[in-house]
């Protein structure tokens, strides 16, 4: 089986390929620039830029792949806010030239969007009111609607503050943030007042590898069971590693003024995804703990 991951050089696509492969999954791995995946022989880096429509169908007609799982987004809500034209280019007709390519080459289409699509009053089911805070979360949810209408058995799937081991050449995820100040002993300010479900990485691989061995569609919520704040995470982070908990401080999100509104109690259900996929995330605590395990042998 043939698979395409895009944004294949970010922290989520990058644990997505290496996780398929290792599972034997011929993997075609899509992104900007040079490579910053590990070598395996099941891998296939191409160098591609999505927001341009010849160049997408010219590399899906040639792989033609089984399934597309789209990754790749302009992310940050505060560069999305200052640039829509380019965050809508990135989130939205990128999309779409990836799902024409879907439809035209019978793949099937897996989309990533994200909680940002809803607003206050998490955790959110798949089908509640969506009502998105900011720009970044209007622009994910307007491809999330080009994909539901136009490819009916697509997936769409929606994790929260992913985290999970730091790879080579990819930004690391807040945990390892956390656990490069405090070893510094460099004291820290992290919100109290937001509230999260955190996804460990592989347990949205896990998922997606159900997804794709039966075949499923529809929209997935693919996050953590627990609802924290970020300041409960950087204390799990602190007791797990045996840092020092009293550099941590917490503070409310008027401390960090920022151009777009962001939900204070956000988060995903995941029943459906327990029901229909087996889905069984990890605790916070564990998957932290897994997380720096196996920095251990990805960073040697």
């Amino acid at each position: 089986m043939k698979i395409v991951v895009t944004g294949a050089n970010g922290f989520t696509g990058q644990h997505v390929a290496q996780y398929l492969a290792s599972k034997g999954f011929q993997v075609f791995a899509l992104s900007r620039g040079n490579a910053r995946l590990a070598a395996h022989k099941l891998i296939h880096y191409h160098d591609c830029e999505l927001t341009n429509v010849s160049s997408v169908n010219s590399l899906i007609m040639q792989i033609e792949p089984d399934w597309i799982i789209h990754i790749a987004a302009m992310s940050k809500p505060d560069e999305c806010n200052d640039d829509r034209e380019n965050c809508l280019l990135h989130n939205v007709q990128a999309t779409i030239h990836l799902g024409e390519a879907a439809i035209k080459h019978h793949s099937q289409f897996i989309y990533f969007s994200t909680d940002f699509i809803f607003g206050e009053n998490g955790p959110h089911g798949e089908d509640d009111i969506t009502g998105p805070l900011n720009f970044y979360g209007e622009s994910k949810l307007l491809a999330e609607n080009w994909v539901k209408q136009h490819i009916p058995n697509a997936v769409i799937v929606r994790p929260v503050f992913i985290y999970g081991p730091e790879l080579p050449g990819s930004r690391p995820s807040f945990i390892q943030w956390v656990q490069k100040q405090l070893i510094q002993e460099k004291p820290i300010k992290v919100v109290n007042d937001q509230k999260r479900t955190p996804t460990y990485v592989f347990d949205i691989c896990q998922g997606l590898e159900t997804i794709i061995v039966n075949n499923h569609s529809g929209v997935f919520h693919l996050a953590g069971a627990e609802i924290i704040t970020p300041y409960e995470m950087a204390i799990e982070v602190a007791n797990c590693l045996s840092l020092n908990v009293d550099l941590i401080e917490a503070v409310d999100s008027t401390t960090f003024p920022e151009p777009v509104k962001r939900a204070k109690q956000s988060g995903l259900k995941i029943d459906r995804a327990r029901s229909i996929l087996n889905y069984k995330p990890h605790s916070f605590s564990e998957g932290v703990r897994k997380s720096f395990l196996a920095d251990q042998f990805i960073n040697k």
